[in-house]
This record gives C-alpha cells, structure tokens and sequence, in this order.
C-alpha cells in the first residue's frame, strides 16, 4: 500500500509541474476574485487560490480584501506543500502588518510549516527516525512558536504552539544524545562529553537528560577523569535509578571500548602482533625515526668505524658510555653527531 501511495504522489507531482500555468482573467473584480479564491480554498484547489490570491493583491492593494488575501496566501501556499513561499509570505504579512489584530495567525502558520517541513513523503510513508536527521527545520520552528507564545500568550494559537515546542525540545535533547554517542564510537571523548553536558543544561525536564548524564559518565571514564565520572554517575544514579545504563547499581557503558590492534593481531586473535604497544610517551614517529637511525649505522663499513689502540671497532656500549649518547635527542640521531 505504501508503495502505491508513493507511485500515485510522484505521478499527480509530475502532472502538477508540467501543467501550464493558470492565468487569471483580468476582467474580474475584486469580490469576484476574493470569491472564487475562497472557493478554489474550499475545493483544496491550492494552486489555483494562490493565483487569484496573488492577483487579488496585486490588482487591488489597498482593497478591503487585500490584508485578508495576504493571510490567506500564507496558508494556500502552506497547504500546497511550498514551505519557503509560505514562510516568506508570512515574514512580509508581519513586517507589513505588525498591528494587525491576526498577526499571530502569521506567526503560527510560520511556525507550523517549518515544522511540517521536515516532515517530506518519505517520512510520511517510511517508519523513519525523525531524531537522527538534520533538525534545522526543526530548531527553526522551535523559535518561531517561541516568538508566538512570548508575543501573544493569550492567543488562540499559543495552546497548540506550546504542545509543539515541548515536542521539539524533546527531538533536539534526542538529536543531541544522537551525536554524543557517534562521538562515543569515534573516541572523541572530549565531545562527547561536551555534548552530554549541553542537553543536562539546557534541555531540563525532557526523557534525554539521564541519556546525558550517561554519556557523561561514560566519556570521563574514558578520559580517566574519576572525579567528573563519579560526579556524573551519582547524580545519574540519584535522578535516574532505572536508566538502561545502570544493571544491578552498576554503570555498564553503552559503546564497547575501541579495539586499536592491527588488522593481522585482530585475525591471528592476538597470536600474530604486527607491532608491540607502546610505552608511556614513546610514539610511533620516534620509533621510526630511531629504526631509520639503526639502519643507517648498521651500513657503515667495519673500517670506518672507530677503533681502539689494539684496532678491534669499538662496541657500541663503551662509545654510548664514553659520550654519554643516552640523552642525545632524535635530531643527533639524524645527523650522527654532527650538529650536537
């Protein structure tokens, strides 16, 4: 079925973009075209009320019916699933009309298509996570009801603004668990915890904020920052007993720690390293530096090298001793002693 749904949506899409473009006849009135405007609304004819909506305004500016036909194209345009043109229509009613006694009808009718906007035909049909998309849309329309319920609280609209808002807020709490814990799985513990930490502090009261706490908790321990861990996890433990991350009082973490083996340690099951773990401070990049070092000493003909009194070359631990090598750094390595 909703294969079907989605066949028929692209075909009526197809039919819509290459039918012509309706022209409106000049010869009506102001009444006339405000009439049938409402009618083609009635019909959810949208595209033809927004011509005649359009041509009522430009024909008739300052007619009675030119602020109603501005509202009216904000909502035509919204019903005929063009987000941008409806927002932009309802920016001007307001900049145009800010005293106007339906002003608020614009600012919700603003509000509700950028929160409609991330909902496409895909997610209409698809069981899709609105939480793991982008939520432009959706901070955008957060702020537009914000601006609605601060500027008209008694509003008739402010009601249902407020019910979406408290939606929204939970939505981005969740995207922002989202990308905590993608940071998590990409050991970018100092992020993650970042970011655990913002939805604590600024998403209160929403079902994402013991999700917070737990990535906190998670990314310190990661970090080996026992106080802020221990911090995190009482608090998380105290407001949030029944977290799916706390089993038995304990905190199991929710992303296993990262494997860093090589590939061949990983198959062989640890029998075959390709590389030994490195020490504390010791990186890769002095190893191989040193290796290079090595190599190039180890190619040195026996009789270039140096020699005692009886002529026998001279171990490589009495020349160490004798000029204290051991605190050399990795650039007298490089150029053998030259520039010490």
């Amino acid at each position: 079925m909703q294969v079907k749904h989605l066949l028929l949506i692209a075909i009526l899409a197809l039919t819509a973009a290459c039918s012509s473009k309706e022209v409106v006849d000049e010869n009506l009135s102001e009444v006339e075209l405000y009439q049938q405007a409402q009618t083609d609304l009635d019909n959810h004819s949208y595209t033809s009320a927004t011509a005649k909506l359009k041509a009522l305004e430009s024909r008739y500016p300052f007619g009675r019916y030119a602020d109603q036909a501005q509202l009216e194209l904000i909502y035509a345009n919204y019903k005929n699933a063009e987000p941008e043109a409806a927002k932009s229509a309802a920016e001007r009613f307001i900049r145009l009309h800010p005293q106007h006694p339906n002003v608020d009808y614009a600012y919700y009718l603003k509000g509700l298509t950028s929160f409609d906007q991330d909902v496409g035909l895909l997610a209409r049909f698809l069981p899709l996570d609105m939480t793991k998309r982008d939520p432009g849309a959706a901070r955008d329309s957060y702020n537009e009801f914000a601006q609605l319920t601060s500027r008209f609280p008694n509003s008739r609209y402010a009601p249902d603004a407020k019910q979406r808002m408290i939606y929204l807020r939970n939505l981005l709490a969740s995207y922002e668990i989202h990308v905590a814990d993608y940071y998590l799985t990409r050991q970018a513990y100092v992020a993650a915890a970042n970011r655990g930490r913002y939805v604590v502090e600024n998403f209160q009261e929403t079902p994402s904020v013991g999700d917070g706490l737990a990535v906190m908790t998670e990314a310190y321990q990661r970090l080996h920052l026992d106080e802020l861990a221990a911090t995190s996890l009482e608090t998380l433990k105290l407001n949030y007993p029944n977290h799916p991350s706390l089993v038995d009082g304990q905190f199991v973490p929710r992303v296993a720690e990262a494997d860093n083996r090589s590939w061949l340690s990983k198959a062989t099951l640890g029998l075959i390293e390709s590389r030994p773990p490195l020490p504390p401070g010791e990186t890769r990049a002095n190893q191989d530096v040193m290796k290079q070092y090595q190599d190039a000493k180890d190619a040195i003909p026996s009789e270039l090298k140096p020699k005692d009194s009886n002529g026998d070359a001279i171990e490589e631990e009495k020349h160490e001793a004798a000029g204290n090598n051991g605190d050399r750094s990795w650039f007298s390595y490089m150029t053998f002693g030259v520039f010490d």
